[in-house]
Order: C-alpha cells, then structure tokens, then sequence
C-alpha cells in the first residue's frame, strides 16, 4: 500500500499550500478539515477529505488510521479573543496533546509538527534567534503564549510516548491564499487597498507559504527526530516599507503616518477597553506593539538550510509577490463586479 500523509488544517493558507506541494509530489495525501462541507481550499487535488477536530479526540483515531506521517498543521491563529484561555490557549495545548497521543496509538511513523517564531526571544544583549531560545516573556500576548505551551507539551508527549517527531517554526507566513485571507496576510491586504493611514512602526519577517511547506517535506524526510527547525526570512520589514513595496503594484496603496510607541500603547488601549464592550476584535493590541514596534530581531536558520537544504525567497521577495498576489486578486474580484453590473439588465430583462 502507498504511504498515506496526512495534513490536520488543510483549509488554512499552510494547510492547502502543503497538500498542493505534496501532490505534486506523487504523495497519497489524506486532508482533514473540521467542516467536510467547507472543503474548499483542499477539494480537487485528488486527496481524500476526512473530517477531525482535535478537540474532539474521537475523530482522530479514525483520521489516523493508515497514517505514516502526520502533518500538525492545524491551530488556533488568533491574538484576541473575550476568552482567551478557552479561545486559544486550551485549543492548541489540548489539541496539540490529543492529536499527538492518537498519533503514537495509530503507529505513526514521523511527525512534522508546526510551532511558531513566536516561541523564540533572543538572549539578553543579543539580536539573534535560534532555535535553542526558548521565550518566556510574552508581554500578554495569548497566541504567543499558547504556541509556545503547545509545542512544549508536544515534546512532552513525544517522549513519553516514543514519537519521532520535528518541528517547524515558521516566522509570520504570505503568500497565495485559497480560502479566506489568513490572519498574517491581513496587514498587507489593507496597505493594497489604500485602508492603512497611521500605523504603529511594527516590524514583521515574512517568509512564503510554498517555502515554508517544502521544508516540512523535508523534515519528513531528512529532519532529525528530536529537533526545531526554525524557518524565517532573512530581514524584518518595517509597515513603511510594505508600504512602499505595495506602491509599485497599487494605485491605492499609500505610506501611513507613524505613531510614536507610547501613542500606538495609548492607542491600543482604549481599543482593548472598546473591544471588551463589544466583542468585536481590537486593531491594534498592546502586546503587538511590545513584540514588533521597531524590532530588530534576526532569526539564524543555517540549521534548516544545512539540514534540510532548505533555500528560502528573501523576505523582501516573498512581501513582493504577495503584494502582487492580493493586487491582482483585487483586481479580478472588482473586473468580476463590473462584469456582473454590466449583465445585470439583460439578466433582468430576461
């Protein structure tokens, strides 16, 4: 029988870019989404859609079955929420413990399991990250928190449990986007349309979906057991120059006015304040701006590269070819508008 590998959020912009690289490998791939009728992103590649939540520990065992390596795509992305606790953190850390247990009682040859940069802080005095640099401040930042708990555990159960399992920690992830825009896209999309006019001075290291799904299939096949691959771009961006990047493929796009760090604090929160009478999501949370405003982290990934031979796009290049993504996926929304109010009085008029 062929090798089955199966991919846990395969809706999400890693998950679908995943199962499109390892189909055009030749992989048999089984796809496992929360919502069979929402399969979008993965339907039509030619894998098989199978339902699993990994709150629900009874979908696993079936999902899993056959299973020779595990893809741990699927989490919770969100940095807000009026429960954090039962929003976020308890989703990846109890998700991230029951999939990996119904792993290692399916026979799970080889796990791949996605973490985060968010993890990772560099050592007092130094600007560089490995992956040896574990964070332990997140400034009340509860993905950061929850990302980092979950891959903990992960370790945990790995051990207990005899998986050969690695992991990869992706910096913030762009690119092209088969279901809706995905958290981590949000930002550029709206410097494309022209909706960003002041902004805190955030810096982010952007590194490619594709290139980010080519080196778990890497680490499925040449990582080490037992390791962290961390893979992020070469640079952080800062929002001006995003800004000046999406000028060259959007007439909409514009350079916003930057916000000293205390203002972009104050900003962020009364908009916490607001967000806890609504429900509705903050733009701007104090934690963002304590992690990112003016950051100069650098992330060494001489580990992926040399192991993995792993060769990456730039940040730069990957920025530009979203920015180029989203404009022109703009574009053919409004040309489809257009075309659609151009037919309307024939389709009226019967």
């Amino acid at each position: 029988m062929s090798e089955i590998s199966l991919v846990t959020g395969a809706n999400g912009l890693l998950g679908s870019n995943l199962v499109r690289a390892l189909r055009a490998e030749g992989v048999q791939v089984r796809a496992s989404v929360r919502d069979a009728s929402r399969s979008g992103p993965a339907a039509g590649l030619g894998a098989e859609i199978v339902y699993a939540d990994l709150m629900n520990p009874g979908s696993l065992a079936d999902a899993l079955a056959g299973v020779d390596t595990l893809y741990q795509v699927a989490g919770v992305f969100r940095h807000w929420s009026p429960d954090p606790r039962r929003d976020i953190v308890l989703p990846n850390v109890e998700g991230t413990r029951n999939v990996l247990q119904a792993a290692a009682r399916a026979g799970v040859r080889r796990v791949v399991y996605v973490s985060s940069s968010s993890t990772l802080a560099p050592p007092p005095g130094s600007g560089q990250v490995n992956e040896r640099d574990w964070r332990s401040d997140f400034f009340g930042n509860h993905y950061a928190r929850a990302k980092t708990q979950a891959e903990r555990v992960a370790w945990e159960v790995a051990g207990r449990m005899d998986l050969d399992m690695a992991t990869v920690l992706p910096s913030t992830i762009v690119g092209p986007a088969y279901g809706p825009l995905a958290l981590s896209m949000t930002l550029l999309d709206r410097i494309v349309r022209g909706k960003l006019s002041v902004a805190p001075d955030l810096h982010f290291t952007y590194i490619d979906v594709r290139d980010v799904a080519q080196a778990m299939i890497a680490a499925a096949g040449q990582g080490r057991a037992g390791e962290r691959y961390l893979l992020a771009g070469d640079r952080a961006i800062s929002v001006t120059r995003l800004a000046e990047l999406a000028r060259q493929v959007s007439a909409q796009a514009r350079v916003p006015r930057l916000m000293p760090a205390p203002a972009a604090l104050a900003a962020a929160t009364v908009m916490e304040g607001l967000a806890r009478l609504t429900g509705r999501p903050p733009a701007l949370l104090r934690s963002q701006v304590r992690l990112w405003c003016g950051a100069s982290i650098t992330y060494d990934t001489s580990k992926a590269r040399a192991e993995l031979g792993w060769q990456p796009r730039t940040s730069e290049q990957a920025v530009r070819e979203c920015l180029a993504y989203l404009s022109d996926s703009r574009s053919r929304a409004g040309a489809r508008a257009s075309s659609l109010l151009s037919d309307a009085p024939e389709r009226l008029g019967g």
